[in-house]
């Protein structure tokens, strides 16, 4: 429970189409929150939004591919349009990539993820940051456990979610005394589309997920640990029970968290 802090919130979600967004969209609906969704296909995302409304929520769907500046800057002025203000912007759009950075013919798909994780995010603060400069409002970054700790196989992924990491945590800074809160999250696997999505060494969507299910979280408590975290506030937060215990051997032996991460990816997890 969040005691209705979002309740007429104004709420710019982006990724808000499927897995996780989505999931985040549907129970900000049912506290009451005024939504502004943005993903790049259409009618899944008006799909979103009609369901929002139909628990009782204000939601508009926006078409956004948060890789363009332009299209990011028209998102934010569309939710000023509707609603005036701004409250919290969640970054949540993302793509993942599978594949080690010596099979890649050519670094586009790394430039491609880059330009979707973290410059998608970058373009979005951007302009909605003088409307949550007034509401004193919230920044929510989904970020990843991949994004605290090097993985294989996700090199270029990885580096977009460090990249990520690494902005917010400044931005944080930058925003002390300005009444405007940074919270960063760290999920670890998620059972969402992202993982069919995903990105191959060609360039390519792999189609299929390269983990397996059965130890994921669900995306329905993805999104309730999320809001809670950006209702509290939170500074940052990590998500599985690994992942915290992981951060701190890191300090005393990074050695044999880089073996416990090999030995996990091979598990399959």
């Amino acid at each position: 429970m969040t005691d209705n802090a979002f309740r007429e919130n104004v709420v710019v979600l982006t990724g808000g189409s499927s897995g996780i967004g989505r999931e985040v969209a549907y129970q900000l609906a049912a506290e009451g929150a005024f939504l502004v969704l943005a993903a790049r296909e259409p009618t899944l995302l008006e799909t979103v939004a009609e369901e929002c409304r139909r628990r009782g929520a204000r939601a508009i769907a926006v078409p956004t591919d948060v890789s363009v500046e332009v299209q990011c800057s028209a998102l934010i002025e569309r939710a000023i349009a509707e609603y005036g203000r701004i409250d919290t912007l969640i970054n949540n759009a993302g793509i993942s990539m599978h594949a080690r950075f010596d099979e890649l013919k050519t670094v586009e798909p790394v430039e491609r993820i880059m330009r979707i994780n973290y410059f998608g995010s970058v373009y979005c603060t951007h302009y909605a940051l003088p409307h949550l400069k007034r509401s004193r409002g919230r920044i929510v970054a989904v970020s990843s456990l991949a994004g605290k700790t090097g993985v294989p196989r996700r090199s270029a992924y990885s580096g977009s979610k460090h990249a990520m990491a690494g902005f917010f945590d400044s931005l944080r800074l930058e925003l002390a005394g300005e009444g405007v809160s940074v919270t960063v999250i760290y999920p670890g696997f998620v059972a969402t589309e992202i993982g069919t999505r995903a990105v191959g060494p060609g360039g390519k969507t792999l189609g299929k997920r390269p983990v397996r299910d059965a130890e994921v979280m669900a995306a329905d408590e993805c999104a309730r640990q999320i809001i809670a975290a950006a209702a509290a506030r939170r500074r940052e937060l990590v998500m599985t029970r690994q992942g915290r215990i992981g951060q701190w051997i890191k300090l005393a032996a990074p050695g044999l968290v880089d073996r416990l991460i090999l030995r996990t990816m091979e598990r399959g997890r």
